[in-house]
């Protein structure tokens, strides 16, 4: 079974008890991708019945991330709180056919019915004398429910070992798969795309469908998520909400791009597909019956590779929101924000850790004991003794991001034969330079570093950091 592409109304119906999670960001992206590769309209319910937990704070969340991920919708935001009228219509419906029925049984009641008639029977009750109580929808004794989903084969479910089951309480307000069923039958949802974890719904929904004589959609179930331990996902594997990965500096292409792989493939080893090639290859029926894994380090990874891409002043601009939020938004000089941000394009992951690789261009060397203990030792005054005389060797002119002459090719000249120059290791050479111009032991490349950061600023750092750097001792560890 496939989904046709004519006529196909999906929907994503979030609970807005909290912030979207990953789980609920791939729910939402298959549904997208479903609508979007079939021709056919998503719809956005927002399923808020929870009046304690639902917020209109939690309601703005996640319309946020849907939009900030790009995931637009054809219909809604619809509340199904807003649409009691038609649930209780379609109640009196239920009622008058006889399909539903008041049952004033208590939970003692049930259980002593049970043990007369069987515990893997399900309850079967008789309409209130007194047309009181909770309203319960008859279930058939005999047969199945089938579920075809399309993901998981057909699904059987023994109609004999469900209750005859509530779908609402005495007072008239409706039970979640009765509202679902409706919300879906009136919405004309042809397909539902969701976790799993709804799969043992299914049965009592496609029961309300019999009872109201419409036809059910077509049902895919998803695995749930994990994390690397395999393990059901949750916080303590990392960034865990849309918002989170935003703010950690992760891309909505490449979440877009990894979430759509958690289950799903296009059928060869392709990892890199465009938002584009998604919607093109993207078929539900496609998705593994196994729980996918999420793993931090696998986006970080993609995420690297799609901002590697990116044009430079895309880049810049993305980079500029982070910059900005450590910064407070202070004017930085824009040709050497501009060059910095080209220098360290190809090391960063995330937009979140360009500023902390290029803040040396705009601030002094940051305080970092450890780094300071671990390299200026041994033979680094040596080495920044011979950086300084060749840096100060390098002919001034026009060349270079500061128009003095430090241009990388430069720099790297009169760097690079160094090591070998001093019989030392590269690392024993390169680590008291970046220690001394940034004040760590992390940077952009060290020639593109003492580029970017020019002639009088690299020269002044190396002497200032020559300071504290005791004569030359014995080396103690390997380069």
């Amino acid at each position: 079974m496939s989904i046709e592409k004519n006529g196909l109304r999906v929907r994503f119906a979030p609970s807005p008890t909290g912030a979207l999670h990953i789980g609920g960001a791939r729910t939402a992206l298959y549904n997208w991708l479903a609508a979007r590769h079939g021709g056919g309209e998503l719809v956005l319910r927002i399923e808020d019945t929870d009046l304690e937990r639902s917020t209109p704070e939690n309601v703005a969340q996640i319309l946020d991330a849907l939009r900030w991920l790009g995931l637009d919708w054809d219909e809604g935001p619809i509340s199904q709180v807003g649409r009691a009228d038609a649930h209780s219509e379609a109640l009196g419906r239920l009622i008058e056919s006889g399909a539903a029925y008041r049952d004033s049984a208590t939970a003692d009641d049930v259980k002593a019915w049970k043990a007369e008639h069987g515990a893997d029977r399900g309850y079967r009750g008789e309409p209130s004398a007194d047309g009181t109580g909770a309203i319960r929808l008859r279930v058939p004794d005999e047969g199945d429910t089938v579920v075809d989903d399309l993901i998981r084969g057909e699904v059987r479910f023994p109609n004999r070992s469900y209750d005859d089951f509530v779908i609402a309480r005495g007072d008239g307000s409706v039970l979640y798969n009765f509202a679902v069923a409706v919300d879906d039958a009136d919405m004309g949802i042809t397909e539902v795309i969701r976790g799993d974890d709804h799969l043992s719904n299914t049965p009592k929904q496609l029961l309300v469908f019999e009872a109201l004589g419409i036809e059910p959609p077509r049902y895919a179930h998803v695995p749930l998520l994990h994390g690397p331990d395999g393990k059901k996902l949750s916080k303590r594997h990392g960034a865990a909400s849309v918002q989170e990965l935003r703010d950690a500096g992760y891309l909505p292409a490449a979440i877009r791009n990894y979430v759509a792989l958690l289950g799903w493939g296009p059928g060869d080893d392709e990892t890199l597909l465009s938002t584009e090639e998604l919607v093109s290859r993207f078929r539900p029926e496609d998705v593994g019956r196994s729980s996918a894994v999420f793993d931090e380090k696998k986006l970080r990874w993609m995420n690297g590779r799609y901002m590697r891409e990116m044009p430079l002043g895309e880049y810049q601009a993305a980079v500029r929101e982070f910059v900005d939020a450590e910064t407070g938004g202070r004017p930085l000089n824009e040709e050497r924000f501009a060059f910095g941000c080209e220098i360290v394009q190809e090391k960063a992951q995330t937009l979140q850790e360009v500023w902390p690789l290029i803040r040396f261009l705009f601030e002094p060397p940051v305080e970092d004991e450890k780094a300071w203990r671990k390299v200026m030792k041994g033979q680094a005054g040596r080495v920044l003794d011979e950086v300084e005389t060749l840096l100060s060797g390098i002919e001034s002119g026009d060349g270079g991001p500061n128009r003095d002459g430090f241009t990388i090719g430069n720099v790297q000249a009169v760097l690079e034969p160094l090591p070998e120059k001093l019989e030392m290791g590269a690392g024993k050479v390169f680590q008291p330079i970046r220690v001394a111009i940034t004040g760590t032991t992390i940077s952009p490349g060290i020639f593109e570093s003492v580029a970017a950061l020019g002639r009088e600023e690299s020269l002044a750092r190396i002497a200032s950091a020559r300071l504290r750097v005791p004569d030359t001792g014995e080396e103690t560890e390997q380069a």
